[in-house]
Order: C-alpha cells, then structure tokens, then sequence
C-alpha cells in the first residue's frame, strides 16, 4: 500500500509543480472571471457532494468534477491542476487528515487531469484562443479526453481503496463499474455545456445553481427515506423495512405457490468484544460481520440488521426447509475465518433460526417469531443452526395450552409422584428413594416430564412446582419413617431454585414443617445447573448444606465440567449419566469414563450412584468397578406411593452409614491418570488439573 501511494504521489505532485512553474513562467492570459465561478462551484461541488441512495448502499455524487473539467477546457492544464490540487488539499486541512492522504487525492486528480490534457493537445487545440474555447469539430477530442480522465481517476482511486481493504484490485474495480461510469460520464458531458454558456454570458453560468438545487433536494429526501429503513451502523435494512419485504415476498410466494424462508441471526459471545474492547472495536466487528454475510447471499435476498448483534436474512426464492438450512450452513461457515481488527484476531460464531412458509406460518409476526425460536433452540444446543419445530416450541399454542393446564393441575393437586428405589451395591439394601413428579393430563394422556417440566422452567410455575414436590416427598417421607420404613427421599432441583436466595430457607420450612431430618432429604442437581452461574449457586448450596441436606451432582459426565468448582462444591454424590451406564458391558470406552469418574469420586471423597442399571450384567459390572449405588429398571422401576410402600416394607433396608470404601488395588487410578482418561474421553473440559485443585 505504501508503495503505490508512492508511486502516485511522485508523478503526481511533479506535474504539479511543473504546470505552477509553467504558469507562473508564462503568465498565462486566463479569463479571471470565469475561472473564478468555476472554481467557485468546484469548492461547492466538493463540499456539498450529492448523497443518494442505492440499494442498500449509499453514494456520493461530486458535481465538482462538472467544474474541474470546464477549467480544463475552457483555462487549460495548469489552472485545471492548481485549481483541482487547492481544493482537494483544503478539506484535507479542515478535517485533518493525514498529509500522506491528502498528498495522494491531489496526485490523483493531477495525473488524471494530465491524461486528458495530453489527449486534448493531441486530438486538438482545446482551450482555444479567442470568445469559443472549442469548436464543434473538438468535440470528439473532449469526448475521449473526458473517457480517459475518468479511467485513471476511478482506475487510481479504486487501486487505493482494493489495496487498503485487501482486495482483489480487479474484481473491485469491476464492481459497480456501470454506475460509476454513468454517473461521471453525466457529469463531464455538462463541462461542455457550462462552458458555451459562459462564453454566451457568465451570468448564465450561477443558473446551474438552480437545477442542481433540484437534485440535492430530491436526493435529500430520497437518502432521508433511505436513513429511516436502513441501519445507520452498517446501512443494511433495518427491522421496518425487513417486515416489510418479508411481507411481499410472502403475498408472491402465496401467489406462486412457493415457500419462503426467514432467518434469525444472534452471533455468539459478541458481548464478550464489547466488555473487553469498547464498542467502537464492537461497531467495527459488527460491520465485517455485516460485510462477510452479505457477500454469501444471492442477489435478491435480503439481510438486515435488527438491532445490537441480531441479524435477520429473507430468502424469497427458496424450495424448501432443506434448501434453507443449506444457506444457513453457508452463513455459518462464512463466520469461521476469524475477523482480524487491528492486530486482534476475532473469532465469531453464530446462532441461526430458520422459519419456511407456509409451514411455518404466512405472516410477518408469526415467521420471524419461530424464527427467533428456533435461534434460541440454536443457541441453547449449540447447534449452530435450526429449523422450527412445533414440538420444541415453548410458545407454541399447545405449549400455551399445557402451561395454563399445569398451572390448574398444580392448583387442584392433580400431580403424583412417583419414587424409584436407590440400592447399596455392596450390600443390596435400599438407601433411598427419588421422587418424579408424573402429569396424566385429562386430555393428552401422560405428558413426558422433559416436556412439561422444560415449560415450567422458562415461567415462573418451576417455584411453585419444585415446592410442591418438595412438599409431596417430605410428607411421604414422614409417613414411612413413621411406619417403620427409615429411608430418606431425593427430589431434583432446577436452576431457578439455586438462583433463588429464599429457597434455602423454604427448604428449611418445609423440613420443620414435616418433622423429617435434614439428613433424610437429598436434593439433585445437574452439571448444566452449577456451570450456568457457579458462583451464585454455590452460595445457594452452601446454605443448604448447612442444614444437613444432602446434595448429589446429577447427570453427571453430560456437561461441561470445571474440576476445580467440582471440588469446591458441597456434593457428597456424583451420579453417573445412564448414557454411560447401560453399554458398559458392551463398550470398552463407557466402562473407561465410569471407572475414572468412579477414581475422581473417591478422590473427592464422595460416593458414586450409577443411573439406568437394567440388567444383571450391568449390576455385575459395576460391583466389579467399585460403584457405590444403583438405580434403575434392574432393580424397580418408578412407582407411586401405594405401590412402591409394600415394595420398601419388604425389601431389606440400608440403615447404616454409607462409607466410601476404596476401590481394590490396582484397580483405583492415580489423580493424574483420572485427569488423563477423562480429558482424553472428552467428558469435561478441564480448566485446572485435579491434582493442584486436590493440593488447593
């Protein structure tokens, strides 16, 4: 880049100087008055240019070339230069610019009035002397001289701008090259004009004042109407004008019978910029962003920006959901090479919903809605892209309906708890039982937990619904203790209750209400729960466990897990997932991951409870690996109450302490072999080695 600009800065600045030392040399016979005007509207031109809109881009028009090439013609090179060099040097100066910019657009400007001078005085002997500059006879010369003026100023500058933003100098001088041409092409056929009208009379001349008044004003609402359906950051579309296209794709699709997609947008951890780097480094990311996903979209879709770091892209002609997530895929690929602002590296990822009409709705409101859906579904699985489902829609009309059913099921306590039973492996007594909470709605049958419960969570129903089970569980639990079955009972808890600060103290409540000890209730939560937010759950949790209630790490092995908050947390029990658990008779790798998981339990000093146990075998198995309890379909499945009492009362209960009993020798793993295993197995992600948490 440096050299280029060199390269037209010597040339261009040497003729320059030699046309000021020709007409200081020569004193050359210029019509003052006229060149005075000309350079009057020159000044003009380049401060006032002509801002339009273009699609959704924006243009200047500078009517000072008009003026510069009338100087040209009508005063020759060394006004046209001297003229064009001071007013290009004067903005430059106002607006401080550096002088290696200003030193360029004034060699710019030199080297192209000079390539249509040497044409001029090849072609022809324009400026005449005499009252006509020209003759009608020149006018092919000022023809070709007007071509080539264009070519090497476009051609210079567009150099420049390729270079400065690394890009192929050729296909950036292609682009738009039609409309630049026309543009200039308009604008240096009136030179002539304004010349034959100052050689008639130069009154004549400030009449251009009044048509160009003209266009400023039209193009002045044009670009006011432009500004309020574009976004001011990166002049996409904004939300208005969005709807409004999506709108009359899909009045033509309905027309044509063909679909139509809309997609949300969200990029990943761009918040993260902001924070760290200001929002000027964020405004600028925005802008590649805008920039990149744009340039892999076809030439009549549309991508908007709907506000902060969400994008929204219309795809009027598309054949189908399938074809759909194709462009979204390429949206996120074009994300992966990273953004480099400065000397700092920016990798973006996306987030992207996909909505197709008519399938998924024929309006407006109703696409871009399941849109923004199936982007937070995205976002939450970290899928990267997905397509709208009824069945996974929180807000879907039957989602609606359930949620208001639950509320009344909740009300009329209409809700059962079922209980399964947790085994000693060493022993074969019953340690525990844990409650799930079951829903036959009247209507739908039995609703799955991970459908209603999910529901629950994103309203404000989990609080009561968590307290009701809670409450439920402590009651049978009395009741068992009281009629000679001592167990204790566990309930699953959801991120809401840990983010609670009450919620200890309700579970305090509820205990004295009931009479049940605090020992005798163990409460469960997942991975996914504790990582959301660490620091603020562990508060939570410490204040339960200082009640005495049990606290066991549910799910365990499905997230993504900081070894260094699982030793600082106050869970005496980790359960293995049952994904793991069920193959591990069959797949050496599942064995691997609850052997080690096992090794870290009994580093931490906690016991370890396998899920999903269903066959003699898979007991067999974990006894062999040292596991602590089991519970699954092997042994009983969920129960209620009335069924699962007569069950209890005749099973052999565990009443005696749990001790954490080493695994055989040769059989435990050293701290940085569990470490190894399960960094290799990919199960956590580890941000601190065991064996320094372990040292903590």
């Amino acid at each position: 880049m440096a050299r280029y600009v060199a390269a037209v800065m010597v040339p261009g600045l040497a003729l320059l100087v030699r046309e000021v030392q020709r007409a200081w040399g020569t004193a050359p016979h210029w019509a003052w008055a006229e060149l005075v005007v000309f350079a009057a509207f020159v000044v003009l031109g380049e401060f006032r240019p002509i801002r339009i809109a273009r699609r959704d881009e924006q243009e200047e028009i500078l009517t000072s070339t008009t003026f510069t090439f009338a100087i040209l013609l009508s005063s020759g090179l060394a006004a046209a230069v001297i003229v064009r060099a001071l007013v290009s040097a004067l903005p430059a100066i106002l607006r401080r610019k550096p002088w290696w910019k200003a030193g360029f657009n004034v060699a710019q400007y030199a080297l192209a009035l000079g390539a249509a001078g040497s044409v001029l005085r090849l072609l022809s002997t324009v400026p005449r002397q005499g009252p006509a500059h020209f003759l009608t006879s020149d006018m092919p010369a000022i023809m070709v001289a007007a071509l080539v003026y264009f070519l090497v100023n476009n051609g210079l500058a567009g150099t420049a701008l390729a270079l400065a933003q690394r890009a192929a100098v050729g296909a950036y001088l292609r682009h738009d090259l039609v409309f630049q041409g026309t543009t200039a092409g308009v604008l240096l056929t009136l030179a002539p004009i304004v010349v034959v009208c100052s050689e008639r009379s130069l009154w004549m001349v400030p009449l251009f004042a009044l048509p160009m008044a003209a266009v400023y004003t039209s193009a002045s609402i044009a670009l006011e109407k432009h500004q309020a359906l574009h976004d001011a950051l990166t002049d996409l579309p904004n939300r208005r004008l969005f709807r409004d296209r999506v709108n009359q794709a899909v009045v033509n699709a309905r027309r044509a019978n063909r679909p139509v997609a809309v997609m949300i947008i969200d990029l990943d951890r761009f918040k993260e910029v902001n924070d760290t780097l200001g929002h000027h480094i964020g405004d600028i990311l925005l802008q590649l962003v805008a920039t990149r996903l744009q340039s892999t979209l076809r030439e009549g879709d549309t991508i908007a920006r709907l506000g902060g770091d969400e994008f929204a892209v219309l795809l009027p002609m598309v054949s189908g959901a399938v074809a759909a997530a194709g462009v979204a895929e390429k949206l996120v690929q074009a994300l992966e090479a990273p953004f480099t602002i400065r000397s700092w590296a920016f990798d973006i990822d996306a987030s992207i919903g996909i909505a197709v009409s008519p399938e998924h709705g024929d309006t407006v409101d109703t696409l871009m809605q399941r849109a923004d859906v199936a982007m937070y579904l995205a976002k939450e699985n970290r899928t990267g892209l997905e397509l709208y489902s009824a069945e996974r829609d929180r807000h879907s009309p039957r989602r609606l309906a359930l949620l208001s059913d639950l509320r009344r099921a909740l009300d009329d306590d209409t809700l059962r708890l079922h209980y399964q039973p947790k085994a000693d492996m060493r022993t074969g007594g019953i340690r525990g039982v844990e409650a799930l909470l079951r829903w036959t709605h009247t209507e739908h049958g039995p609703i799955p937990p991970d459908e209603f419960i999910p529901l629950a969570e994103h309203t404000g129903l989990i609080r009561p619904l968590t307290l009701y089970v809670l409450d439920q569980a402590l009651a049978q639990c009395r009741i068992w203790n009281d009629t000679g079955v001592p167990i204790g009972v566990a309930v699953n808890l959801s991120v809401r209750n840990l983010y609670d600060p009450s919620f200890a103290d309700e579970v305090a409540a509820l205990l004295d209400r009931h009479g049940v000890p605090a020992g005798r209730l163990e409460l469960e939560i997942t991975e996914s729960v504790i990582m959301a937010d660490p620091m603020r759950a562990m508060a939570v949790l410490a204040r339960l466990s200082d009640l005495g209630v049990g606290l066991s790490l549910d799910d365990f092995g499905v997230g993504y897990s900081s070894l260094a908050y699982l030793k600082r947390l106050p869970v005496t029990e980790i359960k293995i997932d049952k994904s793991f658990v069920m193959n591990i008779s069959n797949d050496e790798s599942d064995a691997m991951i609850v052997r080690s998981t096992i090794g870290l339990a009994r580093s931490l000093g906690m016991r370890v409870v396998a899920e999903g146990v269903e066959s003699e075998e898979t007991w067999a198995r974990l006894v062999s690996l040292g596991c602590d309890i089991a519970q699954g379909y092997y042994l009983c499945r969920p129960k209620p109450a009335e069924e699962i009492t007569p069950w209890l009362a005749a099973a052999k209960l565990a009443v005696e302490p749990m001790v954490i009993v080493p695994a055989e020798a040769g059989m435990r793993p050293s701290v940085e072999e569990v470490c190894r295993r399960l960094d290799a197995s990919g199960l956590f992600s580890i941000t601190d080695s065991l064996s320094e948490s372990l040292a903590d």
